[in-house]
């Protein structure tokens, strides 16, 4: 699995929307929407925060792991 699409099924799985991640981002909807869809890479600052978030590694988000934590 893509980057992108692991970024939608962490948001999806916890009923989250792409604002409600923006605003943890501090950043625009649309900037993470192309995250999502694969049009812009995310940012190592983006993605460290996200990881913490979600309680994820980033070699999952990164699709280099299939195990979500350490």
């Amino acid at each position: 699995m893509e980057t992108h699409e692991i970024l939608r099924n962490l948001r999806e799985d916890q009923d989250l929307t792409q604002q409600n991640l923006a605003d943890l981002l501090k950043i625009g909807r649309t900037m993470y929407r192309r995250y999502e869809t694969g049009e812009t890479e995310i940012p190592v600052r983006h993605l460290k925060v996200l990881c913490a978030f979600y309680g994820v590694t980033a070699d999952y988000v990164l699709g280099l792991s299939k195990k979500p934590k350490k």
